[in-house]
C-alpha cells in the first residue's frame, strides 16, 4: 500500500538556523532518502517553498477566490512530503519515524486510495 508522509515543521524556527545547522539537517534528509530508496520504499517526494509563496484557491458561487498564503494559521507548516510503499501502517510508521521532521515537527501518515 502507498502512504503519503506529510512533513510539518515551524518555518520561523527553520529561518533562524545557521547555514551549518541547515546543511546538517539536509544531510539527514539525504541519508533518509538513500536508506528509503535502497530499501525500495521511497516512491518520491519533494520539499515545498515557504508558505509565503502559497496561494489558497476557493470556488464560491462559481467565482474563483484566491488568498495569499495557506488557509489556516498554524504553528507548524507543511514543508514537504514523501510517497512511500509499505506492507501496512505499522511499517509506514516505522519509516515516518526516521524522517528528520518527526524529531522537531511531525509527520502525518495517510494511506493513498488505491482505485484498482
Amino acid at each position: 500500500m502507498r502512504y503519503l508522509c506529510l512533513l510539518y515543521g515551524n518555518e520561523a524556527i527553520d529561518a533562524q538556523m545557521t547555514p551549518e545547522e541547515s546543511q546538517q539537517q539536509m544531510g539527514e534528509y539525504f541519508a533518509f532518502n538513500e536508506e528509503a530508496s535502497s530499501a525500495g520504499v521511497n516512491l518520491g517526494g519533494e520539499a515545498l517553498l515557504p508558505t509565503t509563496m502559497a496561494t489558497t484557491v476557493r470556488l464560491r458561487d462559481g467565482k474563483v477566490q484566491t488568498m495569499d498564503g495557506p488557509f489556516a494559521e498554524t504553528k507548524e507548516q507543511l514543508g514537504g512530503y514523501y510517497l512511500i510503499q509499505c506492507e501496512n501502517l505499522d511499517e509506514a510508521i516505522q519509516w515516518a519515524a526516521k524522517i528528520p521532521a518527526a524529531r522537531d515537527g511531525c509527520v502525518e501518515v495517510r494511506p493513498v486510495v488505491e482505485w484498482n
